[in-house]
């Protein structure tokens, strides 16, 4: 079973490359963020044409998650996290496929650091602690994936002392990344390539792709009852070379029977 994440930077302006990874790599279930359109404006169409389910999660020019899984439909368990019923960013969305619990998220980016948006960061952070904990409590296999916004180490981040006050990199935002895995979740990318240099994330500006001036930002956290399947993880890396492309790469795990 092939799980992959991808923040597609829109996916309507962005529907060939998505398209055309999806042909390529032929993931089971994969994860989208920052779909940057409204609810009715989707393209459900052309994702079935190419084989997939969806479920999604819209919002009008900002944010947007789903969840497309291949020759099925997912089905829905929540839209929305709990804790902060003001909060109208559309950052998570959840369902069940193939016998594996499939939560997709994006995290906020929280910048400029300090003020509100980093304030709102580390509260959504805290909500989703919160959730995830709840969730383990159920003993299923569970997978959250997503744009996380976070580099959890120096190794994540092409030069450590350039991000320091960065509200991806800020010390309190990395220690709530350590405190959600510390409750019992593995980071499959860097469980299986613990000491490369791996992005997932490469900035339109200052050839930043081309110099591998890259971020690693978007995780795939398992649960401990899926975490014994975990056998490959990987990040298409060349996908962010195509044209008109997102400055995200698809990022995924292949998972045993």
């Amino acid at each position: 079973m092939k799980i992959a994440t991808y923040n597609v930077n829109g996916v309507n302006g962005r529907l060939p490359v998505l398209l055309r990874w999806l042909d390529e790599a032929r993931p089971d279930v994969v994860c989208l963020q920052e779909l940057k359109a409204p609810q009715e404006r989707f393209p459900l169409a052309a994702i079935e044409a190419a084989g997939y389910g969806a479920i999604w999660l819209g919002q009008k020019s900002w944010n947007g998650v789903a969840i497309l899984a291949r020759g099925d439909q997912p089905h829905e368990t929540r839209r929305g996290l709990p804790g902060e019923a003001e909060d109208l960013h559309s950052r998570y969305i959840e369902a069940a496929v193939n016998g594996v619990l499939v939560g997709c998220l994006y995290l906020p980016n929280g910048n400029p650091a300090p003020g509100p948006k980093f304030d709102y960061k580390l509260r959504w952070f805290a909500r989703f602690q919160a959730y995830a904990a709840s969730l383990l409590e159920h003993d299923v296999p569970i997978v959250l994936a997503g744009d996380y916004n976070v580099m959890p180490t120096d190794l994540d981040v092409y030069k450590p002392e350039r991000w320091l006050n960065d509200a991806l990199f800020r010390p309190e935002v990395r220690e709530a990344y350590r405190r959600l895995v510390d409750q019992g979740w593995t980071d499959a990318l860097r469980t299986l390539h613990p000491d490369e240099r791996i992005y997932t994330f490469w900035d339109y500006f200052r050839n930043a792709y081309g110099r591998d001036a890259g971020l690693r930002i978007d995780h795939l956290l398992l649960s401990p009852q899926l975490a014994p399947r975990l056998s490959r993880a990987q990040v298409d890396r060349h996908v962010r070379g195509w044209d008109k492309t997102s400055d995200h790469a698809p990022t995924w795990i292949e998972l045993d029977a």
